[in-house]
């Protein structure tokens, strides 16, 4: 084996708390902060000139702070009830999901390489689906980028004696207090444990079980850090949250990411998959090339409607009346992010 370096009332107050937040194929992920204050007036005061501001608006604090405790109390009973599923890609990859980004497996006769790992505790039940295909204790862990949903198993995993690596920004975000603007959310700097141990700027390549994993920096796409991992031999591609299946896409505009980048990482895949290549997503169910293109045409059709919007000088809520991802919401709408809510991402994206 050889390794070689080249360079997502509860509408309104759904939570989204740092690293203790539960997601799960049922969670709502929105934020009280990111919803615009005339939703949660409109939503709670439906009678202006006789209901109080002050009133309504403590109302919804006082809701939200009930919902986050009942959250937080039971956070591990929600983990409980979370399944790894594994399904088999080709002889020795394999694709699991549970709760968080989708995991991409490496087994084989020289090591487990694992990719993301979800929530811290969720560990023993990922290490217990990849047992059930490998004796071998996971050597190698890739984050795709920093995100706690793919990182949070970090710590569990460095400890039992996993190498961690990542692109160079995941370990610069992961080691102080980060913000994710559009969710209002802080996350603390990670234990050293938890870190990447080899990082890396353009690419790294690993030689092993009788395959090449071929992994490679996305710039500025979903963040600043994003990796794809192309596995050669098996002719499947992990993609990280530079893709979601079936469902709009979030792009961390406060960590570097944006719109074009995205298409970018689509773009390279494409030209590297071939009909038959299997593409796990950050999010969703696995993919093709066909629903990876149909993924980047609806990406590129809605924003760049959105941009000729923004330079003729249009608001966020002219843009969004127009109702810009209409034709796609059937499809695309049903997923972390709400119609409303990817607009609102794509359009603060777009002015930057």
């Amino acid at each position: 084996m050889t390794m070689t370096k080249g360079n997502h009332d509860s509408d309104i107050c759904a939570l989204m708390h740092a690293r203790h937040e539960v997601v799960t194929r049922r969670t709502n992920v929105r934020t009280l902060r990111s919803v615009p204050a005339r939703v949660v007036y409109n939503a709670f005061a439906p009678n202006q000139r006789t209901q109080s501001v002050r009133t309504y608006f403590l109302r919804i604090l006082a809701v939200c702070a009930a919902a986050l405790f009942t959250a937080a109390a039971s956070a591990q009973d929600d983990f409980s009830k979370v399944e790894i599923q594994t399904e088999k890609l080709a002889d020795t990859v394999y694709m699991m999901t549970g709760s968080g980004g989708n995991l991409g497996v490496s087994v084989g006769e020289d090591a487990v390489f694992l990719i993301d790992d979800q929530f811290a505790p969720l560990t023993p039940k990922i290490q217990a689906a990849i047992a059930k295909l490998s004796s071998k204790p996971v050597k190698f862990v890739l984050n795709t980028h920093w995100h706690f949903d793919h990182v949070g198993g970090n710590e569990n995993l460095g400890k039992a004696g996993a190498l961690i690596i990542a692109h160079e920004n995941v370990k610069k975000r992961m080691s102080v207090e980060s913000f994710i603007e559009f969710f209002g959310m802080k996350t603390k700097p990670e234990p050293k444990v938890a870190l990447p141990v080899v990082t890396f700027t353009r690419d790294v390549s690993f030689h092993l079980n009788g395959d090449e994993l071929v992994v490679t920096h996305a710039p500025r796409a979903h963040t600043d850090g994003d990796s794809i991992v192309e596995f050669r031999k098996s002719n499947v591609v992990h993609m990280g949250d530079t893709f979601f299946n079936k469902m709009y896409p979030f792009i961390d505009t406060s960590s570097g990411g944006s719109v074009a980048g995205v298409l970018a990482a689509a773009d390279r895949v494409l030209k590297m998959a071939g009909e038959d290549t299997k593409i796990i997503p950050g999010h969703g169910p696995l993919g093709s090339k066909a629903d990876l293109k149909a993924y980047r045409d609806m990406l590129a059709a809605v924003s760049a409607g959105m941009r000729g919007q923004i330079k003729a000088g249009k608001t966020l809520e002219q843009v969004a009346a127009s109702k810009p991802t209409a034709k796609y919401d059937e499809v695309w709408g049903k997923g972390f992010l709400a119609p409303e809510k990817f607009v609102e991402m794509l359009y603060k994206n777009l002015k930057k």
